[in-house]
């Protein structure tokens, strides 16, 4: 089965580990790529930046803020996205809470404090409880310190700043994937309901006994579902 490359975006202050399990499986019989969401401080910019880089004509799948990227990017570029997925993610602009909630993490990131800071945002929102949670929340952590204060510094500006994102949703014409986690505190599963009726062609799949990160929380039923997604034909009637 010939494929067309799949491009993964990763959430705030991740790197490719986020979706480890994912390229391993999936490299076997397609072309597998990530790309960086840490270059710009603004969603667009990041966006554009990206455009550069990426194949003539991609499947994308992007997760928590490389979902936000990657709505973006099918902003700026249907054309050349065959299909996309979109995991714990929101098509919302910022709330004013939201965005003045992560000042004072700025402040903390400045003085040193990174590590303090993805923790304490970390405890309630990201992770549903179970045997791995431990594990998972150390790659994250590690993911994190590798980053930088720098990246969450301009990731933070960028999300800040991000438009509304729910025209684009609605005149997306290409197969459509929306998946979350269960117990997702960050992006719950009514916002992924509610994006996947914006969507005309989408699925909805939501992932048992996972949080804010599928990919490493219930890999193996997430790498199902994207490669289901990629198995779609791209002629929707």
């Amino acid at each position: 089965m010939t494929h067309e490359p799949l491009v993964l975006l990763p959430g705030m202050m991740c790197d490719a580990r986020l979706f480890g399990p994912q390229i391993a499986e999936l490299s076997s019989d397609m072309a597998v790529m990530v790309a960086p969401v840490t270059q710009g401080e603004r969603i667009e910019e990041i966006a554009s930046g990206l455009l550069d880089l990426l194949p003539k004509r991609f499947a994308l799948a992007g997760l928590s803020m490389g979902g936000i990227v990657a709505m973006e990017l099918l902003r700026r570029a249907p054309d050349r996205i065959s299909r996309i997925a979109l995991m714990d993610t929101n098509p919302l602009a910022e709330t004013p809470v939201v965005a003045a909630n992560r000042e004072p993490q700025i402040v903390k990131v400045r003085s040193g404090r990174l590590l303090e800071v993805m923790r304490d945002e970390m405890k309630p929102n990201y992770l549903a409880p179970g045997p791995y949670r431990g594990e998972v929340m150390e790659l994250v952590m590690d993911m994190a310190e590798t980053l930088g204060p720098e990246v969450f510094i301009r990731q933070s500006r960028a999300l800040q700043r991000r438009r509304d994102q729910q025209a684009v949703l609605r005149k997306c014409r290409t197969p459509a994937l929306v998946l979350c986690g269960e117990h997702d505190q960050l992006c719950p599963v009514k916002r992924h309901s509610f994006m996947a009726e914006l969507i005309p062609y989408a699925e909805l799949v939501v992932i048992p006994d996972a949080g804010h990160l599928p990919t490493l929380e219930r890999p193996a039923e997430t790498t199902e579902a994207i490669r289901n997604w990629m198995r779609q034909p791209l002629v929707l009637q």
